[in-house]
């Protein structure tokens, strides 16, 4: 077994320990405070595969969580902690919904336009921490959450101000152009295009990640900054740009989740899905080709918690009991190290032996 094989088993069973430890703790959970917990744990395990309707909401559910999860993946392998996602994305659900309702435009032509402006805002709203922590060390973590805030009263400024539907008894903006819709791609369900937009995303981050310059810089400079500047490379410029691409990539998703889901912009606060999305990285263990199952696995449980709080006496809030649990099993560095470690050393001693064997053949 190889060192690289050694660690991949690993985390592979660390995943699904984590996983299999929180459902675990939801059904300790549930028999504790519900009357009719067989009930409970049906609606929550079965009921989202009970239509397709419901297996519809869980792959809408993802949509959203693996445009976030692949800007906070971005952003962790630069060695950062911007928490800028969710504001990125925010941004970018204001700022298709302004082009969508003042710019008109072709079929087609419209969503395109929609998407790039959105991912241009994200990118603008990521920036602001990049650039401050490279100018003046200003901490990101500080930065980016306090910027959430901002971005989230300006959006509702942006509704209330300008866009608002007069008529609406609530806060709601004017109705989202038909040309700037996203169509439907599933009868039946509101899955969208977006989806797919989703997916070629997690295989262009994969490219971006592994198989190019910058995600070479990237990872050189998220694993040690110090060799990075050693050996020549701009780790600074490196760092905003990892958080401009994250942002733009949050922008988009936000564009997506607006123009695939509503026909009009009725959010009062920030939906969360950046937070959620660290939750989904930290699952899929930086690669972003196992984002859409870990997008699909949180989604899963959102829409079965939602189920079972409609159907039985336990509430929806189950399933941040769930991430939560999950965040902590994944960040405890402590879970199965001494497995890893008696893994590596066997591996070691098994290329050092091979290499030995071959010296002797020579």
């Amino acid at each position: 077994m190889t060192l690289k094989k050694a660690n991949l088993l690993v985390d592979s069973v660390k995943m699904l320990l984590v996983i299999v430890v929180a459902l675990v703790l939801v059904t300790g959970i549930v028999f504790a405070v519900s009357s009719e917990p067989s009930n409970a744990l049906y609606n929550f395990f079965v009921g989202p595969f009970l239509s397709l309707r419901r297996v519809g909401n869980i792959i809408e559910g993802a949509c959203p969580l693996i445009f976030t999860a692949l800007a906070v993946m971005i952003i962790f392998r630069a060695g950062q902690f911007s928490m800028i996602s969710e504001g990125s994305f925010f941004m970018g659900a204001a700022i298709a919904m302004a082009v969508s309702i003042a710019v008109p435009m072709p079929t087609g032509v419209h969503t395109l336009v929609c998407i790039l402006c959105a991912a241009a805002g994200g990118a603008l709203v990521a920036s602001v921490p990049a650039f401050l922590k490279k100018l003046w060390s200003v901490s990101e973590v500080v930065t980016s959450i306090m910027l959430n805030y901002v971005v989230q009263y300006f959006a509702i400024y942006l509704v209330t101000y300008h866009f608002r539907e007069m008529q609406s008894s609530s806060l709601a903006s004017l109705k989202l152009a038909e040309t700037s819709l996203l169509p439907g791609i599933l009868p039946g369900t509101n899955v969208h295009l977006g989806v797919v937009i989703a997916v070629v995303m997690c295989v262009f981050c994969w490219f971006l990640i592994y198989r190019s310059r910058f995600g070479y810089q990237l990872r050189i400079t998220g694993c040690n900054p110090s060799f990075a500047h050693y050996v020549g490379l701009k780790e600074t410029g490196v760092m905003v740009g990892a958080q401009v691409i994250a942002g733009a990539i949050a922008g988009m998703g936000g564009s997506i989740e607006l123009l695939g889901m509503y026909t009009r912009f009725k959010w009062t606060e920030t939906p969360g899905y950046g937070w959620t999305g660290i939750v989904v990285a930290l699952l899929a263990k930086d690669n972003p080709l196992l984002v859409p199952l870990a997008a699909a696995f949180i989604a899963y449980i959102n829409t079965g918690a939602n189920i079972m709080a409609m159907n039985s006496d336990v509430s929806s809030e189950m399933a941040q009991i769930i991430q939560g649990v999950i965040m902590l099993l994944i960040a405890a560095g402590a879970l199965l190290q001494r497995w890893r470690q008696k893994l590596i050393d066997k591996a070691a001693e098994q290329e050092q032996a091979a290499a030995a064997a071959e010296q002797v053949k020579a």
